[in-house]
C-alpha cells in the first residue's frame, strides 16, 4: 500500500495537475491579446523583465515596502510548499539525499510554514476585511494545508511504521489534485499577467518605477 501511495498515486495526481494546468494555459491562450494604440515611450522588454523580477525586489512595490512582513511570509510560506512537495518524490526516488542535515532544513522550513499559516488564517478569520472578501474555498485550502505540513514535519523523520509518514503522501497527492480546481492556481495567470502589467508600463515610460 504505502508503495503504492508513494509511486503510482503521486504520479497519478501529478498527472491530472499537469492536465488541469495545459487546458487553462490553452484556455488563456485563446484570448487576445490587448494591443496599445499609443506611440511608445519606453522600453517594453526591459519593464517586462522589471516585472517578472519584482517578486524578488520587494522594494520595488509599494505594498511590501509598506508590509514587508506580508512578503516575508508569502516568500516563507510558498518556499515550504516547494519543499513539501519535492520532498514526496525524493523519498521514494531518490532516499539518499535526504541526509540528516537535508531533512532538518526541510522540517524548520515547513514548520515556520505551519505558523505562517496559522497567522494567515487567524488573520483572516478575525479581519473583517479578509472575512468580507473570503470563501468557502480560501478556509477549506488553508486548513488543508495546515493539516499537510503538520503531517509533512513528521513525515520528515522517515519512519515508514508511523501513520504520519504514509497521510503525507495521501495529503500530498490530494492537494496536488485539488489545487488547479481551487482558488490556489491562481499562479497559474501570474506569467501573463507580470507579462501584460510590465509590457503596459513600459509602453508608458513609467520603467524602471514600477508599482503594484
Amino acid at each position: 500500500m504505502l508503495e503504492l501511495l508513494q509511486h503510482e498515486v503521486q504520479y497519478l495526481a501529478l498527472s491530472i495537475m499537469g492536465i488541469a494546468y495545459i487546458s487553462k494555459i490553452f484556455w488563456i491562450l485563446h484570448f487576445k491579446p490587448m494591443k496599445e494604440r499609443t506611440p511608445a515611450k519606453g522600453s517594453h522588454s526591459k519593464a517586462i523583465i522589471a516585472s517578472y523580477f519584482c517578486i524578488a525586489l520587494p522594494w520595488t512595490m509599494e505594498s511590501t515596502i509598506k508590509k514587508w512582513y506580508k512578503w516575508l511570509e508569502f516568500s516563507v510560506f510558498h518556499i515550504g510548499i516547494a519543499i513539501a512537495i519535492i520532498a514526496s518524490f525524493l523519498i521514494p526516488e531518490a532516499k539518499h539525499l535526504m541526509t540528516p542535515n537535508v531533512i532538518l532544513i526541510f522540517q524548520i522550513i515547513i514548520a515556520i510554514s505551519f505558523f505562517v499559516l496559522l497567522i494567515r488564517l487567524t488573520r483572516r478569520i478575525f479581519s473583517p476585511v479578509n472575512r468580507l472578501i473570503s470563501h468557502p474555498d480560501d478556509y477549506f485550502s488553508l486548513f488543508l494545508m495546515i493539516i499537510w505540513f503538520f503531517v509533512a514535519f513528521f513525515a520528515m523523520n522517515m519512519d515508514e511504521g508511523s501513520i504520519f509518514f504514509s497521510s503525507y503522501f495521501i495529503l500530498t497527492a490530494l492537494l496536488i489534485v485539488y489545487v488547479p480546481f481551487s482558488k490556489m492556481s491562481h499562479y497559474i495567470l501570474w506569467p501573463f499577467s507580470r507579462y501584460y502589467f510590465g509590457k503596459h508600463f513600459g509602453h508608458r515610460g513609467t520603467y524602471p518605477k514600477i508599482r503594484q
